[in-house]
C-alpha cells in the first residue's frame, strides 16, 4: 500500500471514528473488515487494504447524514500521537 492510500484509509477510520463515536476502535476495524468481506471469521485477516478503504468509503457514504462528533481524538495526526494537543 503506498504512504498516500494508507493515510486515506486512516482518514477514513477517523472520520468513521467521528461518525460512531460509541464503537471501540476494534470494533471499528472489525466492521470495516465485515462489510469488506462479509461475516467471515477470517475477515479481518484476509482483508486487503483497498478493500478496507473501499468498504470504509461505502460505510461514510452510507452514513453521510449522520452527525459526526468533533474532538481532537478523532484527527489522524492524533490517532498517531495521542499525548499530541489538538490542532485548530
Amino acid at each position: 500500500m503506498s504512504r498516500t492510500a494508507r493515510a486515506e484509509l486512516l482518514e477514513a477510520l477517523a472520520q468513521l471514528s467521528a461518525a460512531f463515536p460509541d464503537w471501540r476502535f476494534g470494533q471499528l476495524v472489525a466492521n470495516i473488515a465485515t462489510a469488506a468481506k462479509g461475516p467471515k471469521t477470517e475477515a479481518i485477516w484476509d482483508c486487503e487494504d483497498d478493500e478496507l478503504l473501499a468498504a470504509a468509503h461505502r460505510l461514510l457514504e452510507r452514513n453521510r447524514e449522520r452527525p459526526a462528533v468533533t474532538s481532537p481524538a478523532t484527527t489522524v495526526a492524533n490517532l498517531a500521537q495521542p499525548d499530541a494537543p489538538a490542532r485548530t
